[in-house]
């Protein structure tokens, strides 16, 4: 009898459709993305950073970070938990969701926590299925969700995060099961994977009112007086 082979990692939970990248076509896209999650990562600041991906994914090995998969069951990895994250907030400077979200569920709540956890000026990196590319034939019943582009940045803007400040990136295969380079010309909004930046906006400091300018006006002497009053005369320096 052969031996039956188990592909999920030693401790990551049960899977929902999160599953399908363990297979040669979202290996494809998982690879893809490992030169653009490094770049950004190069680019964080000294803060703390949290990744969370599916059971697939390849976690980063750089300190100071957070490393959880998500399965049917909640989290697990350097924590097990459910939302909300055990975690407290604005101490991330950096937050990864690699295809943690393409299975459709609690995906506000995510992106709420998300804006929770991270420090004004952090970014939020989400890699996502792209509904537009001729991949999908691929994971086409597998029991994921993709939206495109603007559903993403309603969600994003819901939950906090400001569209001026979300970039955009397309990342993957076309339509080949290999390893390619990311890119934002027009061919490449079919590649497999959307990739977006989202920036923590800083809130604004109110500055204080501005003082008013006092003039001190000299008096002119002598003053005029009322009836009777005695004229008063400034005292000589010196004399008392």
């Amino acid at each position: 009898m052969p031996a039956f082979t188990y592909h999920r990692q030693p401790g990551v939970p049960a899977e929902t459709g999160l599953e399908w990248f363990h297979g040669p076509a979202g290996n494809a896209i998982l690879a893809s993305e490992e030169a653009a999650v490094g770049r950004v990562m190069a680019m964080c600041p000294a803060l703390p950073w949290l990744w969370i991906g599916a059971a697939a994914a390849v976690a980063p090995q750089a300190p100071r970070g957070i490393r959880l998969h998500r399965g049917r069951d909640g989290f697990s990895g350097d924590l097990r938990c459910g939302l909300p994250l055990p975690l407290a907030s604005e101490c991330f400077g950096a937050i990864f969701l690699q295809h943690a979200l393409d299975d459709g569920r609690e995906v506000q709540e995510m992106l709420n926590e998300c804006a929770r956890l991270l420090a004004p000026g952090g970014r939020l990196w989400l890699a996502t299925l792209n509904p537009w590319s001729p991949y999908r034939a691929r994971w086409t019943g597998a029991g994921l969700r993709a939206k495109g582009a603007g559903a993403w940045q309603s969600a994003l803007r819901r939950a906090g995060f400001p569209s001026a400040a979300t970039r955009a990136q397309w990342l993957g295969p076309r339509w080949q099961q290999r390893v390619e380079d990311s890119g934002i010309g027009v061919s490449d909004r079919f590649r497999s994977v959307l990739a977006l930046s989202a920036g923590k906006q800083v809130q604004g400091v109110i500055p204080p009112t501005a003082l008013r300018q006092l003039r001190w006006q000299a008096a002119r002497w002598p003053l005029p007086m009322a009836t009777g009053q005695v004229e008063a005369r400034p005292e000589a320096p010196g004399r008392r």
